[in-house]
């Protein structure tokens, strides 16, 4: 199958395809004797994989650490579960941390109740200046 078909079977562009290429995710089995990309018919299955894992929130790169990890004789089923924890934990981290600033935003809109205020009383470019002003504590000891 030629690059346009499997960007129409999967509903991807050829650019994204393309570039998957230069992510090594995916690869065609042969090029025409024109130059065209040729396709084995398991590359749909495959651009699954990579869709699913993307929405569930794999990187590329770990993407491409879990297609390795299909076809290594040695990885069993725990190395897979590993990568996803670690995925895992990661998202749960940055949930926190976008719980956190998405906390400290409600608290600045709180505060800026009287929006006829000229910017130089803005609370929120008052806040948003005095916390990138102030020195950094010494966390030895």
């Amino acid at each position: 199958m030629t690059i346009g078909k499997i960007a129409e079977l999967s509903e991807i562009s050829r650019d994204t395809l393309r570039y998957y290429e230069e992510e090594r995710l995916l690869a065609p089995t042969k090029k025409s004797a024109a130059g065209y990309r040729l396709y084995s018919n398991d590359v749909l299955p495959r651009i699954r994989f990579i869709k699913h894992a993307q929405e569930c929130g794999f990187s590329l790169r770990e993407i491409r650490e879990l297609l390795a990890l299909k076809v290594k004789n040695a990885a069993c089923c725990r190395d897979v579960r590993t990568v996803a924890v670690q995925k895992m934990l990661a998202l749960e981290t940055k949930i926190r941390t976008f719980q956190t600033m998405s906390a400290v935003l409600n608290e600045l809109i709180r505060i800026c109740n009287d929006t006829s205020k000229p910017l130089d009383a803005c609370p929120i470019l008052a806040a948003l200046e005095n916390t990138m002003t102030k020195p950094r504590k010494n966390r030895t000891g």
